[in-house]
């Protein structure tokens, strides 16, 4: 697990899950002869990524932002997605002396499964909520895309992320931007999906910024390297400009959520990674 202190949070980025996908679909229309030179891959063209949702201890409040895989996945989609480990969440709260109950907010950056599986979970054959503590932020625009996916969508949006919280009420819609808490925002970014959205931590002018799927993996430092899931991919190239614009002249943090290599860097000007975590 690592972790790192900002201001006077403490981050953890928690292992959840290890799978493999298709290089080709993590990199778009980069060649492969291009990527490759920044990341492995298989005989079979597929790749090494994780799932480490992120947790800010505020001191006061515990934030987790993305879910991971959770315990819903069949042994079909286990065999498609190539997933090794799995439903780890609980253990890695655990390590830190946590469970479930502890947790005050979950912050999707969106609602695709390997996002937001793990926000619920089978017991004892029942969807319920991981978290039942917690609210749950998402976009509006993301959650309204949730429950009524078009054929693209209908893929990765799946009922049985969303219902259970929407019937008990845990789920607060946010419209653009919104300070979730002292030294936690989120910013409506579009681009991987119409809802998509990116989380600003800071804390005694340290900042870290969570890309989610913008800029899943260092190797995506580039704005102009985004992926084949992305369904607005000129929005995502535009978003990571501005974003890395800013970063870059606040020496902010930059955190991965499906990197198993680096869990946030900082770059200099010239977009070269200066400091790894």
């Amino acid at each position: 697990m690592r972790e790192m202190s900002l201001g006077d949070f403490k981050i953890y980025w928690l292992p959840e899950a290890k799978f493999m996908l298709d290089g080709g679909s993590m990199f778009g229309v980069v060649p492969k002869v291009l990527w490759t030179k920044r990341y492995p891959v298989d005989g079979e063209n597929y790749i090494p990524l994780v799932t480490n949702p992120v947790l800010i201890d505020t001191g006061e409040k515990r934030v987790l932002l993305d879910t991971g895989l959770g315990n819903k996945m069949t042994e079909k989609q286990k065999k498609i997605y190539r997933i090794e480990e799995y439903d780890l969440l609980g253990e890695s709260l655990q390590a830190l002396g946590l469970e479930f109950t502890d947790i005050d907010y979950v912050i999707y950056s969106h609602l695709d499964f390997d996002h937001a599986s793990g926000g619920t979970r089978l017991e004892a054959g029942e969807v319920v909520p991981t978290f039942p503590n917690a609210r749950y932020v998402v976009q509006e625009r993301e959650w309204d895309d949730m429950r009524s996916p078009g054929k693209r969508t209908s893929h990765t949006y799946w009922t049985e992320n969303w219902q259970v919280l929407a019937t008990k009420d845990l789920v607060d819609v946010v419209e653009g931007y919104k300070e979730i808490l002292p030294g936690i925002e989120v910013f409506l970014s579009g681009g991987h999906t119409r809802g998509h959205q990116v989380i600003k931590v800071s804390s005694q002018g340290e900042t870290m910024l969570h890309f989610g799927d913008l800029m899943p993996m260092h190797s995506h430092l580039n704005p102009l390297w985004v992926m084949a899931y992305d369904n607005y991919p000129m929005d995502s190239v535009q978003q990571k400009e501005q974003w890395l614009e800013e970063a870059i002249l606040g020496n902010w943090w930059l955190s991965f959520y499906h990197d198993p290599f680096m869990a946030a860097i900082r770059v200099d000007e010239k977009r070269e990674i200066v400091e790894q975590l």
